[in-house]
C-alpha cells in the first residue's frame, strides 16, 4: 500500500483567464513534515466552514440535511462536497452521489461555494519538499471540466513534478497516447489509476489502468518521505 493524498489545486494563467481546478497526487510523503502539516490544516479547516456553509443554505431552503449527519458520515475524514451528496442520497433527495454532484452541489448551483485551492506548482512543491513523489492526477479527463495544455505540464515539471496520471479511466485512447508521449519527452513516470473513492463512485478499484511494474519501483525509489506499508 503506498500511503498519499491529493490536493486540489489551481493554475492561474498568466494571459487573465479564469483558473483552471487539477489535482496534484503526492505519494510517499512524510506526515509529519511542517510545511505539509500546517499546508493541510489551513485546507481543512477551510473545507469544513465550506461544507457547513453550504449545508446550511440547503436546510434553510427546506432540504432535509443536517449539518450533524454529514460531519458524521465525513468522521476523521476532511469534510467535503462528496459527504453533503452521501447526505442527500439518504435523504432520497437525488438517487445518487453523481446525481447530487450534477445538480445540487455543480458549480453555478445557488448552494455551491468555491473551496480554497492550492497554487498548483505550490502544490508539486509542498510535495516534494515532503519527501512525496508528485503526480498529476487524470491531466486529461475532459469530463470533469476544462482540462490544461501542454504548457502547464512542462511548468509543473519544471517545480517537480515526477508523473502523470495516463491510465485513467476518464482518459480517451489518443489523450492517453498523447500523454505517454508528453512523460516520455519530459522523463516523467507514467502511472495508472482507478480514482477510486470507495462508495462515493461507481468505478472499481483496479478499473480504467494499472501501473506498470517498473514504474512502481521507480516511484519508490524517489521518494524519501515514506515507505510502502507491506501487510
Amino acid at each position: 500500500v503506498l500511503p498519499g493524498l491529493e490536493l486540489s489545486c489551481r493554475w492561474t494563467p498568466l494571459n487573465g483567464e479564469r483558473p483552471t481546478e487539477l489535482h496534484i497526487l503526492g505519494y510517499l510523503v512524510d506526515p509529519a513534515h511542517p510545511g505539509l502539516v500546517q499546508a493541510l490544516a489551513a485546507l481543512r479547516d477551510s473545507r469544513l466552514g465550506r461544507a457547513e456553509r453550504m449545508t446550511a443554505r440547503m436546510a434553510a431552503d427546506g432540504l432535509p440535511v443536517r449539518w450533524e449527519r454529514v460531519a458524521e458520515l465525513a468522521g476523521n475524514a476532511s469534510v467535503g462536497r462528496p459527504h453533503i451528496a452521501r447526505t442527500l442520497v439518504e435523504a432520497g433527495v437525488v438517487s445518487s452521489v453523481d446525481e447530487a454532484f450534477a445538480t445540487l452541489l455543480r458549480t453555478g448551483s445557488p448552494y455551491h461555494e468555491p473551496k480554497q485551492d492550492l497554487d498548483a506548482l505550490a502544490g508539486v512543491r509542498l510535495v516534494t519538499e515532503a519527501g512525496g513523489v508528485a503526480v498529476f492526477a487524470h491531466p486529461l479527463a475532459r469530463a470533469r471540466g476544462r482540462v490544461v495544455g501542454d504548457d502547464v505540464v512542462v511548468a509543473l515539471a519544471g517545480a517537480g513534478l515526477a508523473g502523470l496520471e495516463v491510465d485513467h479511466p476518464d482518459h480517451a485512447p489518443a489523450d492517453r497516447e498523447h500523454l505517454r508521449g508528453l512523460a516520455g519527452e519530459l522523463g516523467l513516470l507514467v502511472t495508472g489509476s482507478s480514482d477510486y473513492h470507495g462508495t462515493n463512485k461507481r468505478v472499481r478499484v483496479g478499473a480504467g489502468g494499472l501501473t506498470a511494474p517498473a514504474a512502481y519501483e521507480a516511484l519508490v525509489a524517489r521518494a524519501t518521505g515514506s515507505a510502502p506499508v507491506v501487510g
